[in-house]
């Protein structure tokens, strides 16, 4: 596992410690499902637009 610093101004960071606790989470965990939900969804639109594009190949060929 990999550790990661992120600086963050006391507002920001006071802020995210608050919401983390309103959810009932440490901070480290909530940045840590952010993370896996960005990531995700990056995979998933990727994943879309592979799907369409192998679907449509070869109406793309015939428009070109």
């Amino acid at each position: 596992m990999t550790t990661m610093t992120l600086q963050l101004d006391d507002a920001k960071a006071d802020a995210f410690r608050e919401k983390a606790r309103r959810i009932g989470m440490e901070p480290e965990q909530l940045l840590a499902e952010f993370i896996d939900d960005l990531i995700k969804q990056e995979n998933d639109f990727e994943a879309a637009v592979e799907r369409v594009l192998a679907k449509n190949r070869d109406l793309y060929r015939r428009l070109a």
